[in-house]
């Protein structure tokens, strides 16, 4: 039993650790979006702008620029349905950057659990046999020391991922806010020059 739990903590750790990581190579700045794509777009103003600002979203693929270039390619319908598949987009965009918080927000709650399931199992072991570990103290030592160790591994599992999905969260809403501040000046400018 006792393995098993250590076994699922560190499993548990391994995924955590391993989301963490791809989120904080997936949720950089410049990867959401590129200065290039950022600089782009500050220069173009009008129409015959967005044939370069198209190139720059091609080489630089990101969440803004699929969203500019799909902006881009509504240009002919009215403004109304450029901004509602603008929305629609955006929500997939956001989902796709929210992608694998879930994973932590689960190791968030099960850590402490699997922790707390070690600590049973320890007092399991210590209790079970109680009239013979009270002459062996090596046997009582050892219970102590899986409760202590599940409770602690559960916890030093659970806090780093808590921060971790918090940090990431809170990235993700200040993205779409700038994406979304950047797509609504994008649309403002050229529907003001197009119709």
């Amino acid at each position: 039993m006792e393995l098993l739990i250590y076994a699922l903590l560190g499993l548990t750790s391994i995924v955590g650790l391993a989301f963490i990581v791809e989120r904080g190579l997936v949720l950089r700045w410049k990867k959401v979006v590129p200065p290039e794509v950022a600089r782009s777009l500050a220069e173009c103003q009008t129409r015959d702008d967005v044939k370069s600002l198209r190139h720059v979203c091609d080489l630089k693929p990101s969440p803004i620029g699929r969203l500019l270039l799909l902006a881009a390619d509504h240009l002919d319908r009215p403004k109304a349905d450029t901004v509602d598949a603008l929305q629609t987009a955006a929500r997939h965009e956001i989902i796709r950057l929210e992608r694998g918080l879930v994973v932590l927000e689960i190791i968030v709650g099960i850590a402490p659990l699997l922790g707390l399931v070690g600590t049973i199992a320890g007092m399991m072991t210590l209790f079970g046999n109680i009239g013979a570990e009270l002459n062996d103290a090596s046997r009582l030592a050892e219970g102590i020391a899986l409760i202590l160790n599940a409770t602690l591994m559960g916890l030093l599992i659970a806090i780093p991922s808590l921060i971790a999905w918090s940090y990431f969260s809170k990235k993700v809403e200040v993205f779409a806010v700038e994406m979304e501040a950047l797509c609504s000046e994008f649309v403002r400018r050229q529907y003001a020059e197009g119709k």
